[in-house]
């Protein structure tokens, strides 16, 4: 898979070779990164799992992944470094996942967001997601809520 996007953006399947750049990503978006054994196990264990990078100008500057199981995806991830927020590389990716899981048999797709993050929760509605709960507690390193954010129809 790979797509031009926007801005000269492309748009990649994350690679075993990606992931020194991708835990770049990942530690200038998170409290609490994932580790590259996890990210590891995603890329070769896991059967369910669906990872794509954003590259600007050959630098990987974003990546986002998803679960697929059976008619479902679940969002469990997106990063995209400060340098480029607001330049649609999110919003480039989250299109091109809703587009794979599509592909790949989805008909749904689920995630979900801090309570705090009104940045992300903004272009997830633009995406057509609905928030549909919240989940108590659900991030570990602070104890914040998430919202449960759904879209019926991919």
């Amino acid at each position: 898979m790979e797509q031009r996007a926007e801005d000269d953006f492309t748009i990649e399947t994350m690679k075993v070779k990606d992931l020194d750049e991708v835990m770049e990503v990942e530690h200038h978006c998170f409290k609490t990164p994932w580790s590259r054994y996890s990210f590891m196990c995603e890329l070769t264990d896991n059967q369910f799992a669906h990872y794509i990078i954003a590259r600007h100008n050959g630098k990987i500057v974003g990546y986002a992944g998803m679960w697929i199981i059976l008619d479902e995806a679940h969002v469990t991830n997106i990063g995209v470094l400060p340098e480029y927020r607001g330049k649609g590389v999110g919003e480039t990716l989250m299109r091109s996942l809703m587009a794979l899981a599509k592909t790949e048999g989805a008909n749904k797709m689920t995630l979900e967001v801090r309570k705090s993050n009104y940045i992300a929760q903004n272009l997830y509605s633009k995406l057509g997601f609905e928030p549909i709960g919240i989940r108590r507690g659900y991030y570990i390193d602070d104890g914040e809520d998430a919202v449960i954010m759904w879209k019926d129809s991919l």
